[in-house]
């Protein structure tokens, strides 16, 4: 065990932050959010904020219908720009927005993370209940993005 113990304590910072927000804005989304721009001002480091479009959870028609999909997509745009602009009224300066299509822990991984090379991922789990009395206490996008993430990830409920 003291082998285990025997190393020096060098300071860790993080340079980067990514953050992303649910489309629908749920509670554990936007406290993701309040912490990781509180983060990345204090730091001074550049704030990465992305949302995924779902569609798996649509139905067939609402994805047949190039009416309903732009109106989709126009949604999370806009509410991507609020983010955004409260992020900048707080005071982080550095920010870019990234929005994508299909399930969030694989785009987020596979295209986000590597153009935006963040050091920490920020992200909400929403708690789902299975019964009166048993929850389902980590999201499976969450714990997708923590197992399989390249960097540290932060899930905040």
């Amino acid at each position: 065990m003291s082998d285990n113990i025997n190393f020096e304590i060098s300071p860790r910072s993080f340079t980067r932050v990514l953050v992303a927000v649910d489309e629908d804005d749920s509670h554990s989304s936007i406290r993701a959010f309040n912490y990781a721009v509180t983060t990345a001002k204090r730091l001074n480091a550049p704030l990465g904020i992305v949302s995924i479009l779902e569609v798996e959870d649509f139905n067939i028609f609402d994805t047949l219908s190039p009416e309903v999909m732009k109106q989709r997509r126009s949604q999370v745009t806009d509410d991507l720009a609020r983010y955004v602009n409260k992020a900048r009224s707080f005071g982080v300066k550095e920010i870019q927005a990234f929005t994508g299509e299909g399930k969030p822990a694989d785009i987020i991984i596979n295209d986000i993370l590597p153009e935006f090379n963040p050091d920490l991922l920020v992200c909400g789990s929403k708690t789902k209940p299975v019964n009166e009395r048993k929850k389902i206490f980590i999201g499976s996008q969450a714990s997708a993005m923590a197992q399989n993430a390249p960097c540290s990830v932060i899930v905040v409920r």
